[in-house]
């Protein structure tokens, strides 16, 4: 099929998978006033592609073939700069909000194939093969079920009290595995084609059910998908610049008696992968997630500098201080996440970024989130929350009052245009669910530190210092 265009992708959802919206099944998906927002925001991956400025990077050519630059399998460092660069710009064209029917699922696809080349699975190894080329050649969008909902998290999963708190293998036939339980948090599944599933942590002797990977269609039998309304709000775009056309959907994914053939079998009954497979997949989707982030975090720092001029403060010391913290943490992380890509490593002839270095990026952001968002909320006021919606802004009796009271160094409609960006990136349904990804998505932060710590090799620093004291062995 090579590259799909937006309606071709929007179609493709046109199917019977079930998927469950504010108490009700939806439909069909493209067609939904909520949902048909997320899948349209998703489909400007498929956009890129066709726009010729971004068309060199969105598309990656290969001898004779030509596919989605999200399927190059990255080689070297300049694999993953270009990667970063793809996902940096489709974030931006999505309004800080990253589109993530690609990266997420590539992220496990290139995981994968280290983990099963480093396990000499011949047979994992080829059935993965066989479908990333089918996803790669047919343009493919995809998820990443990997968040298990766990249960008492003391216990683990042939611990539990209910065995399906963990996704699992309950029935082995000649022709494939049976398996049920449920995921958590999976981003875009309402909208994408297929669903990778990826085990969420190690697991020991008699976890065995549950050390499975595997890949379903987004429309098979006994998957239901219970979609998050945490974004549903008003359809305002006057007071919420970005969600009324920007959406993501999370999801409760239920696996309920789910048949998987076994080509689409990656691994099972692998304790020994499953651990494996959990890490080396966040090696990459970390790096997917600061590489995303960099729009926000510069959004933040030019309204930070906008409303300040707007406000008639930007010459204060105080200001200053703000606004030079601000743009030394976003370019902290930038070029943290730059040099991710420099450092990297290869495995299996897979380039991944550097360990120790992608998780500094990314405890970096979320360490320092929560003080950008009351940065450039100290710098707007409280006009963030006591502002005038769109009605009032289109009533013509009210209008003329704003405009002249709510002006500043700036005229009232472009001060108003500024703080209703701000409200909507800092204090709103969108800020709040930005200000929760980043202490929570891709790992926590004390997931991160741990990462870190695993990752950094001690050994130059303790010489040095083992041998300034006079302790060399």
């Amino acid at each position: 099929m090579g590259l799909r265009t937006l309606e071709q992708f929007l179609d493709g959802l046109r199917d019977e998978r079930e998927v469950y919206y504010r108490g009700k099944r939806v439909k069909t998906v493209p067609d939904h006033p909520e949902l048909g927002v997320a899948a349209r925001h998703a489909a400007i991956d498929f956009q890129m592609a066709e726009d010729p400025k971004f068309r060199d990077l969105a598309v990656h050519r290969e001898g004779n073939e030509k596919f989605s630059a999200y399927y190059r399998i990255p080689r070297d460092s300049k694999d993953l700069l270009a990667r970063s660069q793809l996902i940096e710009a489709g974030t931006t064209q999505g309004g800080t909000l990253v589109l993530l029917i690609k990266e997420i699922g590539t992220d496990a696809l290139f995981a994968l194939r280290r983990v099963l080349g480093r396990s000499k699975d011949a047979q994992g190894l080829g059935r993965l093969d066989a479908f990333y080329r089918d996803c790669r050649n047919r343009d493919l969008a995809l998820a990443v079920a990997q968040t298990d909902v766990k249960g008492d998290r003391s216990k683990r999963p042939s611990e539990q009290s209910d065995p399906d708190l963990y996704v699992r293998v309950v029935e082995k036939r000649p022709d494939g595995i049976v398996v049920r339980g449920a995921k958590v948090h999976t981003s875009c599944a309402p909208y994408v084609d297929e669903i990778i599933v990826l085990p969420s942590k190690s697991m020991g002797p008699g976890d065995e059910p549950w050390s499975v990977a595997f890949a379903v269609p987004a429309a098979t039998r006994g998957l239901r998908m219970y979609a998050s309304d945490f974004l549903h709000g008003t359809d305002d775009p006057f007071t919420r610049p970005i969600s009324t056309k920007h959406k993501m959907i999370e999801t409760l994914t239920v696996f309920n008696n789910v048949f998987v053939p076994w080509e689409r079998v990656f691994f099972h009954d692998r304790p020994d992968l499953a651990g494996v497979a959990a890490l080396t997949f966040v090696e990459f989707h970390r790096f997917t997630a600061v590489s995303y982030k960099l729009p926000l975090v510069d959004a933040m720092v030019g309204a930070g500098i906008a409303i300040a001029r707007a406000n008639g403060i930007e010459k204060a010391g105080h200001v200053r201080d703000k606004l030079t913290w601000l743009a030394g943490y976003a370019e902290t992380v930038r070029g943290l996440t730059e040099l991710a890509a420099q450092r990297c490593e290869v495995e299996e002839g897979v380039a991944y970024p550097h360990v120790f270095t992608t998780n500094l990026a990314k405890w970096t952001f979320a360490r320092d989130f929560h003080k950008a968002l009351e940065t450039v909320q100290d710098l707007a006021g409280g006009l963030l929350v006591t502002g005038p919606s769109g009605m009032d802004w289109d009533s013509a009796e009210v209008r003329p009052v704003l405009d002249k009271y709510l002006r500043g160094a700036w005229p009232s409609d472009r001060r108003l245009a500024m703080l209703n960006l701000i409200s909507e990136l800092t204090t709103r349904l969108y800020g709040g669910y930005q200000a929760v990804l980043a202490i929570h998505a891709e790992g926590s932060v004390e997931a991160e530190k741990m990462a870190m710590l695993r990752a950094y090799n001690s050994k130059r620093a303790l010489s040095l210092a083992m041998r300034l004291a006079g302790l060399e062995d």
